[in-house]
């Protein structure tokens, strides 16, 4: 098997992402990291690039169920094991840095911790994000799942959430499948909707997030809110 640890080091992806830090790595050698090796006749380099291929994109592959993901060559139970492991305790950082502190002083941290809720999320999910009067995380909920629109979201349900802990204020968010983050129509409506509603119970409606994989739109950021 060829391995990134027999490349010239100057090419290594390793070396790479030491000198010059995780951004500056491409996806496949990102995940050529994580694989560590490749396969008989083809480098790890080689085997990412056609996984990232199979499967579209990096959300995707994240998104893949163990069938899914096992059943490339290279690939196996142990590594879907490590890589939802990865997927987790990345969550839980960032869901750790925005408990500790006021969410709206670190808007940059909500949005990834959003992204990385709902961004592999194959169908519409409609999630809020319920905060204390210094604006500390109590609780992230989805709470309605299937094609977001006006009908399909109850202000009441969010209402009944946002009494059951307490909440002084919330962010709300759902996520776009088609990988575009623009907000539509109906999207704004629903702000507008829930915004009205929950000034009846004195919860303020901070931010509407939609989300998706590469990009997160905030409707406060646009004044929309």
């Amino acid at each position: 098997m060829s391995s990134l640890f027999c490349w010239p080091e100057g090419e290594r992806p390793r070396e790479k992402l030491l000198n010059k830090g995780p951004a500056s790595l491409s996806d496949s050698e990102l995940l050529a990291i994580f694989l560590r090796t490749g396969t008989r006749g083809k480098n790890v380099i080689e085997l990412s690039r056609e996984i990232i291929q199979y499967f579209g994109s990096l959300k995707n592959l994240f998104a893949a169920t163990e069938k899914e993901f096992c059943q490339i060559k290279g690939l196996g139970r142990a590594k879907y094991v490590q890589l939802q492991a990865c997927l987790e305790m990345s969550q839980r950082h960032i869901e750790e840095q925005i408990t500790r502190q006021d969410a709206m002083q670190n808007p940059s941290q909500v949005k990834q911790y959003v992204q990385s809720r709902l961004m592999a999320k194959p169908n519409e999910v409609f999630a809020v994000m319920f905060l204390d009067n210094q604006h500390h995380v109590l609780a992230f909920e989805e709470l309605f799942f299937g094609t977001i629109n006006a009908s399909s979201v109850h202000p009441r349900v969010v209402l009944q959430r946002c009494l059951a802990h307490n909440a002084a204020a919330v962010i709300v968010t759902h996520n776009h499948p088609s990988g575009v983050a623009e907000p539509s129509l109906s999207d704004i409506d629903i702000t507008k909707t829930l915004k009205t509603a929950l000034s009846l119970i004195d919860v303020r409606l901070l931010d509407h997030l939609v989300v998706a994989s590469h990009q997160v739109t905030s409707l406060a950021e646009r004044g929309q809110i």
